[in-house]
């Protein structure tokens, strides 16, 4: 499979939506011709034309199968170098394509996802590159283009338990994604789509608090302080930004806000990106936030030069000065800001490393 071009030393990759749409189109082509075109070319939304090496071929009289290995390039993707593939087979005259999810593709058990309940986890951008591909082939070949799709992912079920399926609802497998074809590196795409499928399934279901977390210490101490339910708990990890602006646009009445001393005091100073690599907790800042509290020159200026924010919270739990609130204080200012009046309540909690609440705001 040949890669798509970047301007960066990393790689691109294809989406799931992609490879399906490539084996889809080697397959129907087989039906209709009786051999497979390897490798086989396709139309991204965009106007690209990537290439794929085909993976594995099946072909009797009532069906072909087609497989593609995904490449995700120099992205860390769960699904990298899984085997996509579909079978194709023809339908009744006027069904056009239906779809259908063979092994390791999820089924929609909830309300709130771009798809209807009982339908096949293929994205809505996925199914029209696979409608425009059968088209394609049934103009070029003579095909009527009536067929069944039934796309599946070799070892799909397994990998489906380390993204967020199960909690949205998506039983049985992956679900088949992509707006663009596309997978850029690092842009972690699935993971914020998978922050805002959470905050539709969660308005979906009618709940009025949800608990952002960045991790699964704060998802466990959120779910102990307020008892909510899984499908109200959204896996922020380091993109806050993804969550506060999708609520902007998409508000639930009320936002807890919980994570470890070092992302929120991040967050309090105006970060929305809450990665070592592409933020770093500001000392001086917090320096600035003790000397306000009414603290002394010397912890100021053991603050500014602490090694971590969790050292200069234990140093401020030292002398009883309340760093954590502070800290969530900050936090929750910065979620205001960018929640720009929506109705949405926010309050916020700070944890340590055990999960030991050291701060909230009130």
């Amino acid at each position: 499979m040949t890669s798509g071009k970047t301007s960066t030393p990393l790689r691109y990759g294809w989406t799931t939506g992609a490879c399906a749409t490539a084996a889809t189109t080697a397959a129907y082509t087989a039906l209709l011709t009786g051999s497979f075109p390897d490798p086989v070319e396709i139309t991204l939304p965009k106007g690209q034309r990537p290439s794929f090496a085909l993976a594995r071929e099946a072909l009797d009289d009532r069906m072909a199968l087609a497989g593609v290995v995904k490449d995700a390039g120099d992205d860390p993707d769960v699904t990298h170098g899984a085997l996509v593939y579909v079978t194709v087979r023809p339908a009744p005259a006027g069904a056009g394509v239906v779809f259908q999810a063979g092994p390791g593709v999820g089924t929609v058990t909830k309300p709130g996802l771009p798809l209807p309940v009982g339908e096949p986890a293929i994205n809505p951008v996925p199914r029209e590159m696979m409608r425009r591909a059968v088209a394609e082939v049934a103009d070029r070949h003579g095909g009527t283009g009536d067929v069944f799709v039934e796309v599946s992912v070799e070892r799909g079920e397994e990998l489906a338990r380390h993204t967020w399926n199960p909690r949205l609802g998506i039983l049985g497998g992956l679900s088949i994604l992509g707006t663009t074809g596309i997978v850029v590196p690092y842009s972690c795409s699935a993971w914020i789509d998978s922050i805002r499928r959470g905050i539709d399934v969660a308005r979906a279901a009618g709940h009025p608090h949800v608990a952002a977390c960045t991790g699964s210490t704060s998802e466990r101490v959120a779910t102990e302080l307020y008892g909510l339910p899984e499908d109200a708990l959204l896996d922020m990890g380091d993109f806050a930004g993804a969550v506060l602006k999708y609520l902007r646009r998409h508000p639930i009445p009320r936002l807890t806000v919980a994570g470890g001393i070092g992302k929120l005091t991040k967050l309090a100073n105006g970060h929305l990106d809450l990665h070592s690599g592409r933020s770093q907790v500001d000392f001086h800042a917090l320096a600035e936030l003790v000397a306000q509290a009414g603290a002394d020159t010397a912890l100021v200026e053991g603050v500014r030069g602490a090694n971590t924010a969790l050292d200069a919270l234990r140093q401020c739990q030292a002398v009883g000065l309340p760093l954590g609130d502070l800290v969530a204080a900050g936090a929750r200012n910065t979620s205001m800001e960018v929640l720009r009046g929506a109705d949405v309540a926010v309050d916020v909690v700070v944890i340590d490393r055990a999960g030991t609440i050291v701060g909230r705001t009130r």
